[in-house]
């Protein structure tokens, strides 16, 4: 009897092993995810070759945001653009702002990626509102520098005085000065962004005709801006029926202008019209307040800067003057192409300087550099073909001056949608009635 419940235990043993091999074998998938992740290990390594090739990974193309996205134009040589502005002296209302715009412009469109995955590096220059020292920092741009393309001067007299030597060295110069003389007669390497002081002078004619005032006081800076507006003016005025009284001109550094406005008022004109820039020409102003004078003042396109109402004080009150859109950019119809590219300079000039210093001279250094960069996208870093890009490439442009296109005959190419009047109401900018 024995002997059969040993057999018994031993074959309960055997079949409990059995259970338990078989236990053991269908328990095998479970512990495979957890095993799983050493195959994977080297297929970890793998992806990591991608990383190794981070540099297609950070191509700006794809992440302008991020400050990762110019790492790849930062290892290329950069497109050296100059620029050339009044920073210090006499015309520095006009320089600090195109200064402080194409630094900003250079910093945004790095971000971006540069031009083409190129990186632009803009080399400025101070003329110190000087027509020699202009020439000479010109020429250090162009032979020391090497750089493609000069955006400015900020000056007519610096523009017409380096005008030689940017024909010689066979590079292009967009100009931020305002005289027609420096595109007039067409010279090859030579453009220019601002209003030429032609069709604003026709913009304030036209208005002056319009409102009846018809003998003109006129007064004007003696120097190439001054010069070149009054010479448009006396071709403009007759047209339009109206006679200029009195002419009168001052230094651009002088401090009193009573003894010209004082021969200006004895001429009883029905409006006076001064042509300069500030500071001189918010002398002017406080000089006619001073003096009593009754008559409408109009100025140019010169006082399109926060400087000139600080300067001049309430005098500025009731000024009016021909200049382009951005003083006024809000109060703009929506369906106006320049509207929203004017607020958003002035949105991002605001949030990096000071507010005080925006101005439409700012506006004329941006446009300079947007038109040399796009440029740059279809012509590369050659001078000439740069040149020709300019020329060809800038049509209906839509800029803070105005819509400009160019031509082998034309190297402002605005018209008169780059122009609006603006009074002086309250020490603010608002649309002249």
């Amino acid at each position: 009897m024995k002997q059969p419940k040993w057999l018994m235990v031993s074959l309960l043993l055997v079949l409990a092993l059995a259970a338990l091999a078989v236990g053991a074998c269908t328990a095998t998938p479970t512990p495979t995810p957890t095993t799983a992740p050493k195959p994977p290990a080297p297929a970890a390594a793998t992806p990591a070759k991608p990383a190794a090739t981070a540099p297609a990974a950070t191509t700006p193309a794809k992440s302008a945001a991020t400050p990762a996205a110019s790492k790849p134009a930062a290892s290329k040589e950069p497109y050296k653009i100059g620029g050339l502005f009044a920073i210090t002296g006499p015309a520095s209302s006009l320089g600090i702002p195109e200064r402080n715009t194409v630094q900003l412009l250079e910093e945004q469109i790095n971000q971006q990626g540069g031009i083409n995955g190129t990186p632009v590096k803009m080399v400025i220059a101070d003329t110190e509102s000087d027509e020699t020292k202009a020439v000479l920092a010109a020429k250090k741009l162009i032979d020391e520098d090497k750089v493609l393309a000069i955006v400015g001067p900020s000056q007519s007299g610096e523009s017409l005085a380096i005008a030689d030597t940017i024909e010689k060295a066979e590079i292009p110069l967009v100009s931020a000065a305002a005289s027609i003389k420096i595109v007039d007669p067409v010279k090859k390497w030579i453009f220019k962004t601002p209003q030429s002081d032609s069709l604003i002078v026709q913009a304030l004619v036209d208005y002056l005709k319009a409102k009846g005032y018809t003998k003109i006081g006129w007064l004007s800076v003696s120097n190439a801006f001054g010069d070149s507006g009054k010479v448009e003016f006396e071709k403009a005025a007759p047209g339009a029926g109206l006679t200029t009284v009195a002419k009168e001109s001052f230094g651009a550094n002088d401090t009193d202008v009573t003894a010209q406005l004082t021969r200006v008022k004895a001429a009883n004109p029905d409006a006076i019209v001064v042509w300069a820039i500030p500071p001189a020409a918010a002398i002017v102003s406080k000089n006619v307040a001073q003096l009593g004078i009754k008559q409408p003042v109009f100025q140019s396109h010169g006082i399109g800067n926060k400087q000139f109402i600080d300067l001049a004080g309430t005098a500025a009150n009731g000024v009016r003057f021909p200049v382009g859109k951005l003083l006024v950019a809000d109060s703009l119809s929506g369906s106006d192409a320049q509207k929203k590219v004017l607020q958003e300079y002035a949105k991002g000039y605001t949030a990096k300087f000071d507010a005080n210093t925006l101005s439409t001279f700012g506006g004329h250094a941006w446009d300079g550099f947007w038109i040399v960069a796009k440029a740059l996208e279809k012509s590369g870093p050659d001078r000439a073909k740069l040149r020709d890009a300019i020329e060809s490439n800038t049509k209906e442009f839509v800029g803070i001056t105005g819509v400009f296109s160019f031509s082998p005959t034309e190297h402002n190419g605005l018209d008169k949608r780059a122009v609006t009047m603006v009074e002086i109401k309250d020490g603010k900018w608002v649309n002249a009635e």
